[in-house]
């Protein structure tokens, strides 16, 4: 019988550690080991038991969630989610998280609301979930449990399947990438690496609202090319990338000899919204051997359809490789489903890009 994911939460807020525990152990393959409502009770409580996971609140009395990740991470390594309320300063602060090595962000649940409750709940435990198998500081994690996994919707609940008739190569193209644990860095050192001519690039990174918003901006700041978070009706560019937002669906669509971006609200595809199921589907449709599909680092299988179906469309395909991947899950699924052209580690990724433009035009 496969051990439980231990977790412990780190949280000033009863309220918060009290939600929190009820919706991690609605699933019987995690364990709410302890609670601490300050980085010091929780330093005392991984003395006696290391979890498998840390949630960690940013703001809290005594040393805030920044400092105590920074020190973990450099004398006990555990994966850590960062723990946040919405709000846009706090999702700057959670971008000095993930650089400092937080494996994901989870937004606190809010307390009432069942519905809410419920579809929160399902991506925080699947969050949890892909920071156990993360691999921290190069440290290879434990496998990913197989147990029973919950029902979920395909991108049939968004838009329809692709016909089947590849279009023909007649514009620039597009990339299409797909990411999740592991990603938001992942994505940062692929788009460094981009020139400023990079061909037109659009993103789905799980990632809660407002937060798309403060990665896509610190990006902007890093990278030759231009980043932004999409907006429904964005164009897709040459020397731009666009990340779907997060709590929407991104779509590609073809207007005339161009394309755009439709972003819209839907049900939880492959349990994530944004999914990357739709994103690649939607390319499979309007762009068919015009796109290119990158998938990269994340837990479960959202994008390996969509992939497959971009494969057949005739795009060219790309996963990142098991051993530059923090969870090697997304990857390993479109692989298995044999959508992927080819396999490479993450710091050939940007090659394979503009290999592939050229290639495309000729």
């Amino acid at each position: 019988m496969a051990k439980k994911i231990r977790v412990l939460i780190v949280d000033d807020s009863a309220s918060v550690r009290q939600a929190l525990t009820q919706v991690l152990e609605a699933d019987g393959d995690i364990e709410v080991m302890g609670v601490a409502s300050d980085p010091f009770v929780a330093a005392r409580r991984i003395q006696e038991e290391v979890p498998d996971v840390v949630t960690l609140d940013v703001e809290m009395p005594k040393m805030d969630g920044i400092t105590f990740l920074r020190k973990l991470m450099s004398q006990h390594p555990i994966p850590v989610v960062m723990c946040s309320s919405l709000t846009e300063e706090g999702s700057q602060t959670l971008m000095q998280a993930l650089e400092a090595g937080a494996v994901d962000i989870i937004l606190k649940p809010k307390i009432g609301a069942a519905d809410h409750l419920s579809e929160s709940g399902a991506m925080i435990r699947e969050t949890v979930k892909g920071a156990a198998a993360a691999r921290v500081k190069g440290v290879s994690r434990r496998p990913p449990l197989a147990g029973a996994t919950q029902a979920k919707l395909t991108a049939d609940a968004v838009l329809p399947p692709p016909t089947g008739r590849a279009m023909a190569k007649t514009t620039e193209m597009v990339v299409c990438v797909g990411a999740s644990t592991g990603g938001t860095e992942a994505l940062r050192e692929l788009l460094v690496a981009l020139p400023a001519n990079a061909p037109g690039i659009v993103i789905v990174q799980h990632m809660p609202e407002k937060f798309t918003s403060a990665f896509s901006s610190r990006l902007n700041t890093l990278c030759q090319v231009e980043v932004k978070e999409a907006e429904h009706g964005d164009p897709v560019l040459r020397g731009h990338v666009l990340i779907a937002p997060g709590g929407r669906h991104m779509m590609l669509e073809r207007q005339g000899a161009r394309y755009i971006v439709a972003v819209k609200d839907g049900p939880l595809v492959s349990r994530h919204r944004p999914s990357v199921d739709v994103l690649f589907r939607s390319a499979a449709r309007s762009a068919g051997a015009n796109a290119m599909g990158v998938i990269m680092t994340g837990m479960g299988d959202d994008g390996a359809r969509g992939m497959d179906e971009m494969h057949k469309a005739g795009a060219f395909t790309l996963a990142q490789d098991e051993a530059t991947s923090v969870v090697f899950g997304m990857p390993k699924e479109a692989i298995a489903r044999g959508g992927v052209d080819r396999v490479v580690p993450l710091e050939q990724i940007a090659r394979e890009i503009l290999a592939a433009s050229r290639r495309h035009l000729g």
